[in-house]
């Protein structure tokens, strides 16, 4: 009698102990399916961009555009108009110099651009 009860219960502990580990498996595969979707997603953004920017000159014009203070910082005369054209911009609205951050991402790899941003966050 005591035997019987004790496979019973042993019986129970076992099919909840199984059903625990199926309910993991499962939520382990769900997991694995949305991490392999938002990998395909991101490879299927980024063949995009790649194709879109090889007839753009949005490119070319911003690093022309970001070159010009730093060549103007060689040229001793320019140095002053460097600096006074960096503090203006340094008090320009929060929401625009993100938005600019956004055009650079956007042109250039948010990806890559966001990974800086977050090396230069104050700890």
């Amino acid at each position: 009698m005591i035997a019987a009860i004790i496979r019973t219960v042993g019986s129970l502990g076992q099919t909840w102990l199984d059903g625990k580990v199926e309910r993991s498996k499962a939520k382990a595969h769900a997991e694995a399916k949305v991490m392999v979707k938002q990998a395909e997603s991101t490879a299927d953004w980024e063949a995009a961009q790649a194709r879109n920017s090889a007839t753009s000159w949005k490119d070319e014009w911003l690093t022309l555009l970001f070159s010009i203070p730093l060549v103007m910082c060689f040229i001793p005369g320019a140095v002053p108009y460097v600096r006074a054209g960096f503090d203006v911009l340094g008090e320009m609205p929060t929401f625009y110099q993100y938005t600019l951050s956004v055009i650079v991402g956007a042109s250039f790899g948010v990806r890559s651009v966001i990974g800086v941003m977050n090396k230069r966050k104050p700890k």
